[in-house]
């Protein structure tokens, strides 16, 4: 549910984190700090100098060689390295080190396993299943981690898969939520990643009304996150509640 173009890892192994475009035959390269990479593709307002690791554009950035300025200005129509990176950013591919793939890949799994143990419980006891119980049923099941997608868009076919292995169930509530026009882009799209959407409305004001299911324990995570882009000026109203889903 990333915004604009996905986010995609090369098989080849690079030594540092990286974005790349070809054009002209060749390869465009710059080296970023992962996190502020990732955060400036989704449309997060980042300075892109907080992104690049150095203002240089490369064909080669292993290597060091850096790109000829006529043919940035002649594909890129500039030679400014910052408006040159902008392009790579937005167009091009992200692509990161297999070490901070797996970084990535073990925070979304620590994640998710916590969203399950606050949010699932066993039909029979009704208690929650203990976080090792959990993390050995992902094991059993072979369950791949999206690094890339965030654990609550992932944390509902998770759940599928583990009840092959494991009894689970998930109570359910159904919010609808009001966001005045100034923040509803940034809040619809805050949402539109996270959760799945039931129903959208957008008014000839430019307001919005989104309704959409998260699994009840959700709330508290789902409310600060539209608290934080709408400065609390959004209106929540929990519609129903639907229990062992």
């Amino acid at each position: 549910m990333s915004m604009g173009k996905p986010i995609s890892c090369d098989k080849e192994r690079v030594s540092f984190n990286l974005a790349r475009i070809k054009k002209g035959g060749k390869n465009y390269e710059v080296v970023v700090e992962p996190d502020n990479a990732i955060a400036y593709r989704k449309g997060a307002s980042i300075d892109i100098k907080e992104v690049l690791r150095g203002e240089q554009i490369f064909y080669d950035a292993k290597k060091g060689i850096v790109a000829s300025e006529a043919e940035l200005k002649s594909l890129f129509n500039s030679s400014d390295p910052l408006k040159v990176a902008a392009v790579i950013l937005k167009e091009g591919e992200i692509q990161l080190t297999t070490e901070y793939r797996d970084k990535l890949r073990e925070e979304k799994k620590r994640r998710i396993i916590d969203l399950i143990h606050k949010n699932a419980v066993d039909p029979k006891t009704k208690f929650p299943h203990p976080v090792m119980r959990i993390e050995n049923a992902l094991v059993q099941v072979k369950c791949k981690i999206d690094e890339f997608a965030s654990a609550e868009e992932q944390v509902e076919d998770i759940i599928k898969a583990l009840r092959t292995v494991l009894p689970i169930t998930v109570e359910h509530m159904v919010l609808q939520v009001n966001v005045h026009p100034t923040q509803a882009h940034q809040a619809y799209a805050m949402l539109k990643r996270m959760v799945k959407m039931k129903q959208e409305v957008w008014g000839p004001d430019g307001s919005v009304v989104v309704v959409f299911e998260i699994p009840a324990g959700m709330r508290e995570d789902i409310m600060d996150k539209i608290n934080s882009v709408t400065h609390g000026s959004a209106d929540v109203t929990v519609v129903s509640e639907v229990k062992n889903k």
